[in-house]
């Protein structure tokens, strides 16, 4: 093999690894993107379910509250005190 034949092998090498790198650069890119569209729709979400724990635990203080109250009554009831 003279010289010539090695120097087009690694041509043709620095070339394939050239490829790979940029073909390497544009998945990481996508995926950069995605993650990060990804982590938008997770906070997206995390404040809807942060509103929605917040309306779901008032409803349960006023269940609560209700409960209480009719505890109360009941227990006025079988006391006597009607």
């Amino acid at each position: 093999m003279n010289i010539d034949e090695r120097l087009e092998r690694l041509t043709e090498r620095h070339e394939a690894l050239t490829q790979s790198v940029e073909l390497m650069a544009r998945l990481s890119e996508e995926r950069c993107k995605r993650l990060e569209q990804v982590q938008e729709k997770n906070e997206v979400l995390l404040e809807k379910n942060q509103v929605l724990i917040a309306e779901i635990m008032e409803s349960v203080n006023s269940l609560a509250r209700i409960a209480h109250a009719h505890e109360r009554r009941v227990s006025d009831l079988e006391g006597g005190r009607a």
